[in-house]
């Protein structure tokens, strides 16, 4: 999902709470009804903007592939935002277009990474016409208006002659960014860490568990004047507190920060009624129509011979993957997948001790009624620094996402702070039934998606990561042993000693494009035959 752990808490120091995922960048409310060239002529992001071109209009600098497209969504109002990446002249020539789908809550990103981080880009060079899809709700993607401009134009809607992003979230994900942005490089010299001096040890450590206790109220109970008023306490208690220097400082910077955050959580929650009707789709939604608008929509635009797609799906991406299979089983029609690759999924978590579990809090229709949706990426950027730097509230967090050197900093810096976005309430609460009797089910639970996967006929590729907290391989096979098993392979990435993979590893960690991404393409290549 990411298919993320959703921060039903935030109590740091207990490492047993989840976050949820990084803000994406502001987005441009823009209507483009035709490609985007990768060689188009630059456009100015200003309230000026819509005077440009309107036949070869800009991509979003954002935008790395070589050509954003957008498919329709019948019905819907949604356009999905389709990043294109075309290969190369003197690549292998395949038979079926690439299709990306990702986790829970994120966009195109996890797929590009940077130019020597794309799993997209290297796809490409190996001849796949590969196509990454951000369904509703993510990244590019965008709703109709109508006011919309004439086709193939750009509009950007900006009273102050600025950019405005797609949601409703965008001031409290820049508020988010600009008060935990600072934290792990200025906390870098403190030396919170290498302490040993006893009294200070057991202050640090007795201030730092009420902060916890403190977010956890916060976030669970919403009484934020209250927690005002014991914050207000606890900084007095660490002004007169034995801490002295900038062990002192720090302590009341991390309060100002936390009362930061409990504002910007103040002003989420203060929103959900507005936030109901934006957010109002659930993981049917994604599988009954985003997902084959994509699908048609790159039939046609790649010219498949037999209409049919390769396909490889991370986290939740390899879930819809797997629900379409069983649907086609269920109906006893051929699938118009040639063949499919899972990171990191499953359909039944029962049998794992997966993080996610922490996603079961949010299960009951009362809270989901409170909250439509959970801006997970505002938590995540405000978590992230606590992860990265002293004083490790948040240590936790990064082995959720990748394991311990698979990832440079930097990269994975840019991965919690761009990747991810805000999910409907519905759709987690959908995806918490992979957690009981029966696995994932429809919105209805009329349907399990796995009841059908013994009638599949597609080859599967199902992979795992020895270190995936969130979905651990025993979830993963707990899927895979369900398909026939002359049409699926199996297999761990991970050795006893290291290297370790985690959830993302399998995408972008270090030795993926030397370890995994071989095993995908000699798969692929080997299904890629034209059947007609």
């Amino acid at each position: 999902m990411l298919l993320q752990p959703i921060p039903a808490t935030l109590a740091g120091a207990a490492a047993r709470r989840s976050s949820g995922e990084p803000p994406f960048p502001p987005r441009l409310r823009r209507r483009v009804l035709s490609p985007i060239r990768a060689d188009s002529p630059p456009i100015s992001l200003s309230a000026s903007a819509s005077s440009a071109s309107p036949s070869r209009p800009a991509k979003p600098p954002v935008c790395t592939a070589d050509e954003l497209h957008y498919a329709p969504v019948d019905g819907a109002g949604w356009r999905l935002a389709l990043w294109r990446y075309r290969p190369p002249g003197n690549a292998l020539v395949r038979n079926h277009p690439l299709m990306l789908l990702s986790g829970v809550g994120t966009n195109a990103i996890g797929f590009d990474l940077s130019p020597g981080a794309s799993f997209a880009r290297h796809m490409s060079s190996q001849g796949f016409d590969t196509w990454i899809v951000e369904v509703r709700g993510a990244g590019l993607s965008m709703r109709e208006y109508e006011n919309s401009s004439a086709s193939g134009s750009v509009t950007i809607e900006d009273a102050s002659g600025g950019i405005q992003p797609l949601d409703n979230q965008s001031t409290l994900e820049a508020a988010s960014l600009q008060n935990s942005g600072g934290y792990a490089s200025d906390c870098d010299d403190l030396g919170i860490v290498a302490l040993d001096e006893p009294p200070l040890l057991a202050e640090l450590s007795n201030f730092f568990e009420r902060i916890s206790k403190l977010m956890e109220e916060a976030v669970v109970n919403g009484n934020f004047h209250e927690i005002t008023e014991k914050v207000s306490v606890l900084s007095e208690m660490v002004e007169s507190s034995t801490i002295i220097g900038p062990v002192r400082e720090e302590s009341l910077r991390i309060l100002k920060n936390f009362q930061d955050q409990l504002d910007s959580w103040e002003r989420f929650v203060s929103s959900q009624m507005d936030l109901t009707s934006e957010y109002n789709w659930d993981f049917d939604h994604y599988l009954e129509e985003d997902i084959p608008a994509a699908v048609e929509y790159i039939r046609q635009h790649s010219k498949t011979k037999d209409g049919k797609l390769l396909a490889i799906g991370h986290s939740m991406g390899g879930i819809l993957l797997y629900a379409m299979l069983s649907r086609s089983g269920f109906e006893g029609a051929p699938s118009n997948l040639a063949a499919i690759v899972t990171l990191a999924s499953s359909v039944d978590y029962t049998t794992s001790n997966s993080s996610l579990k922490l996603l079961l809090p949010l299960a009951h229709p009362a809270q989901a009624l409170n909250v439509p949706a959970v801006p997970l990426g505002t938590l995540l950027a405000a978590a992230y620094p606590w992860a990265s730097g002293p004083p490790y509230l948040f240590s936790w967090l990064n082995p959720q996402i990748s394991a311990q050197d698979m990832m440079h900093p930097e990269l994975l810096s840019k991965l919690v702070f761009n990747n991810f976005c805000t999910v409907p309430a519905k759709v987690v609460l959908q995806l918490t039934t992979a957690f009981r009797e029966g696995g994932l089910c429809n919105r209805n639970g009329t349907f399990s998606y796995k009841d059908h996967l013994r009638e599949c006929q597609t080859p599967v590729l199902a992979l795992a990561g020895d270190k995936d907290l969130i979905c651990p391989p025993e979830a993963v096979y707990e899927t895979a042993k369900l398909i026939p098993k002359h049409k699926v392979k199996y297999r761990v990435f991970g050795e006893p000693q290291g290297p370790h993979y985690a959830h993302y590893d399998l995408v972008g960690g270090r030795l993926a494009i030397d370890e995994v991404y071989p095993c995908i393409i000699e798969f692929l290549s080997r299904h890629d035959q034209l059947l007609i």
